[in-house]
């Protein structure tokens, strides 16, 4: 390193001074173009205060003019920055080449393989770390991160307990750990885990976010409220990034729900990615509409969707499932591989490949139905490989993301004043934003009471939504009803088994006796539904409405009552009821909610009146109308591409009901 002006701007950095480094360096290369070592210090500062792109020609001059240990580094982190995988490889290879023992560019390296969708490359680049540096935390960390991604949780958890014992205040590595637990199943190690890296670095993206979602999976709420605050004063703030899966499941704010996602994706997705389709206006003889997601098995999406996929009109659309999900080989996936013209599997590809793949197709309208749910990839749209980009169906909420054109939605999901708070035009689809597969079998053999564990007489109250959504408000009303119609039972769905010690716990406390709580296992679609006919009234859950499982309850004939909450999470099963001419069955706020429910497990004869009326709307109302909901769907297709076809801005608008082809 050299003395005078430059060894001044070293000791800048060293300050965190970070201006006055840059001052430096651009002094000696005025005075000096071609000198290394300044290129170096310039690029140093610049990268240092996030100006990635500014910091990236230095950089790189100075891995030409003045290669030494720690450029090739930097070079390869800035690429990273931009999203430049390839070329942060390079750079990095070139560098643990020339310096095999800097353990951080083999990291680094690692990082531009996984984003380049080759997590088994990047596997073995970091454990060489590991077996460079036994002692490297870090290393072991990225080794279990890998071996997670790869499905092999029970290889990666003894790599996270050694990085603990390394470093115990090392709080990525309690997250990670945590991470990996949850995604075990073992909620309350998870817990511990996430409780330990938020003592550690409360300020940390995300950390707060996971610990609450184990705790409300398990349905231990003792620190309920102060997490849920805290994590509002995040997204308002705009601070540490937030899963908004989690924010969505308790947050009663949209405009907050806006907040956490956009922050969410300045965390996530690369900046500075350059637009691959910006101005493209295909004139193909269909239009060509692609649905990405990670969901083509047995999921919840799939249960929705699969008949809309069968039905589009070929003659108009041509339709591609680009699917970045597990092939389970179930009867599921073998109906949707053959639901559409092209079924493309692209689990190997990165992020960049499957952007270029939809580019290549010519793809005119994208539709992502994700959102941000467990396997997300929003980096793909954020390449703009489509013209025409649609948020839909898997996440109810805002994507927060600029790249993403349109969400579909109806007017009762987002009413007209709260569209301020999506990142995309809204579109209104006449009856319902959910689509539903009319096509769906319920068993016809109902299981006896005595089978699935309810009492042979008394009335049955019933959720079988994830406990997740079960929060204190709705519970406390719950065990009221239960209180005051004696013989009653609550058929709840088995999650975990803390989750059902946590809740037999928590009634014991209200008054009532844990075994009025009867659990349903996991059972296969067509059994699940069947049973729905022992239940007398399914009860929805708040801030998280019921959203498949409600249609599950309605298509099988069971009356649903919810309570509209003021998200578009909360919402869903209004919209549902109200396309099943049903809206005396959504109340406001939760004691119109309790007294409705009460009315009617003590009024059998208001019950079954609901009960007939639900029977008859089923076939003739809007709801479970695949073909009607298509073309509705497919009208505001036509809306978008005929818009960026006249070059106009993008706009929300509604669609107006359909008459049938």
């Amino acid at each position: 390193m050299q003395a005078g002006p430059l060894a001044a701007g070293w000791e800048a950095i060293k300050r965190d001074d970070l201006q006055a480094a840059e001052a430096i360096a651009r002094g000696a290369l005025e005075r000096a173009p071609q000198d290394g070592e300044a290129a170096y210090l310039l690029g140093s500062s610049l990268l240092f205060q996030n100006r990635f792109p500014e910091a990236l020609p230095p950089l790189a001059a100075a891995a030409r003019l003045a290669p030494r240990r720690g450029v090739g580094h930097r070079l390869g982190y800035c690429h990273l920055a931009l999203g430049e995988f390839a070329q942060a490889e390079a750079a990095l290879r070139r560098e643990v080449e020339a310096y095999p023992d800097l353990i951080d560019a083999w990291n680094a390296l690692g990082v531009a393989l996984i984003n380049q969708g080759r997590p088994q490359d990047a596997l073995e680049v970091f454990l060489e770390a590991s077996r460079r540096d036994p002692n490297s935390p870090v290393a072991h960390v990225n080794v279990a991160n890998v071996l997670g991604d790869l499905d092999r949780g029970a290889q990666a958890l003894p790599h996270l307990q050694r990085a603990v014992e390394l470093d115990p205040k090392l709080a990525d590595a309690h997250y990670n750990l945590g991470v990996l637990l949850h995604g075990l199943k073992r909620h309350e190690e998870a817990i511990a885990s996430f409780e330990q890296a938020y003592r550690l670095a409360p300020a940390t993206a995300y950390t707060l976010s996971h610990l609450l979602w184990n705790e409300i999976a398990v349905c231990r709420w003792d620190n309920l409220a102060v997490r849920v605050e805290a994590l509002r004063v995040q997204a308002r703030s705009r601070g540490p990034a937030i899963e908004p899966f989690t924010f969505v499941a308790v947050s009663p704010s949209a405009e907050e729900q806006r907040l956490c996602a956009e922050r969410h994706v300045a965390e996530k997705v690369p900046a500075h990615l350059p637009p691959l389709s910006q101005n493209a206006r295909y004139r193909h003889d269909r239009i060509r509409v692609a649905y990405l997601s990670g969901d083509y098995h047995e999921h919840a999406t799939a249960y929705l969707a699969a008949g809309l996929f069968e039905q589009h009109d070929r003659a108009r659309f041509e339709v591609s499932a680009i699917s970045y999900g597990p092939d389970d080989a179930g009867p599921m996936r073998a109906r949707l591989e053959r639901a559409f013209e092209r079924f493309i599997d692209v689990r190997d590809r990165s992020d960049d490949e499957v952007a270029r793949l939809l580019q290549e197709l010519e793809v005119d309208i994208a539709v992502d139905l994700k959102g941000h749910t467990t396997g997300s990839r929003p980096a793909i749209l954020a390449r703009r490989p489509a013209p025409i980009q649609v948020a839909w169906l898997g996440f109810p909420g805002t994507m927060g993301a600029g790249y993403i054109d349109y969400v579909i939605a109806d007017r009762f999901v987002i009413p007209e004043d709260q569209q301020r708070f999506y990142a995309e035009k809204v579109v209104y689809l006449p009856d319902t934003y959910q689509v539903n597969d009319a096509r769906r079998a319920i068993a016809p053999r109902t299981p006896q009471r005595a089978e699935v564990g309810l009492p042979p007489a008394g009335f049955v109250f019933c959720c079988f939504n994830n406990n997740y959504k079960i929060l204190p408000p709705v519970f406390s009303v719950w065990m009221r009803l239960l209180r005051d119609v004696p013989g009653s039972v609550l058929w709840l769905l088995e999650d975990n088994p803390t989750a059902k010690r946590n809740l037999q716990s928590t009634a014991r406390a209200r008054g009532i006796d844990p075994d009025r709580l009867v659990f349903a296992p996991r059972l296969p679609p067509s059994e699940h539904l069947a049973r729905h006919r022992l239940a007398d009234l399914f009860l929805d859950t708040l801030p998280y409405n019921a959203h498949t499982t409600a249609s599950d309850a309605l298509w099988a004939g069971l009356p649903l009552v919810t309570c509209a909450g003021a998200t578009f999470a909360g919402r869903v099963a209004g919209s549902l009821l109200g396309a099943l001419d049903l809206p005396e069955l959504v109340t406001s706020n939760l004691q119109e909610y309790e007294a409705l429910a009460l009315a009617l497990a003590r009024e059998p004869g208001r019950l079954a009146q609901l009960r007939e009326k639900l029977s008859r709307n089923l076939s003739t109302k809007p709801l479970f109308d695949t073909a009607r909901f298509r073309r509705a769907l497919e009208n505001a297709y036509l809306r978008m591409w005929q818009s960026w076809q006249r070059s106009e801005p993008v706009a929300p608008f509604s669609v107006q009901s359909q008459s049938p082809d």
